[in-house]
């Protein structure tokens, strides 16, 4: 087996929330919607070019902050940092930008509407 990099992450919650993350994901960071499985959930697949990274599924929980359990945040490999960092602003997404030691890289890190914190 080998890793090729991050298939994709599933963001569950009431529909409020996921429609939140819906226009976040589309509107802010620029994925697509495009074709979901027929599951008895409804939800959304998101789509950069042919991949649907990111998942929204409905679930009936409270609209109260959930825990994300172990995970500190989830990447997203990106070119255009200054249209990235300047797209954010537009649309009041507050960030913080950090330097990779050693690598060059630089990471914008932001949360979205769900609580996740990424990069």
């Amino acid at each position: 087996m080998a890793v090729l990099g991050l298939d994709h992450v599933n963001i569950e919650g009431p529909p409020s929330l996921i429609e939140a993350c819906r226009r976040f994901y589309v509107d802010v960071v620029g994925l697509r919607e495009g074709a979901r499985p027929p599951f008895r959930s409804r939800g959304f697949w998101l789509y950069a070019g042919e991949v649907a990274v990111v998942h929204l599924s409905e679930r009936d929980v409270p609209e109260a902050v959930q825990e994300s359990g172990p995970f500190a945040h989830f990447a997203l490999l990106c070119t255009g940092l200054e249209a990235a960092a300047e797209r954010l602003q537009r649309h009041g997404v507050p960030f913080e930008r950090d330097g990779v030691p050693a690598t060059g890289h630089t990471q914008l890190f932001l949360h979205d509407p769900a609580g996740w914190r990424w990069s």
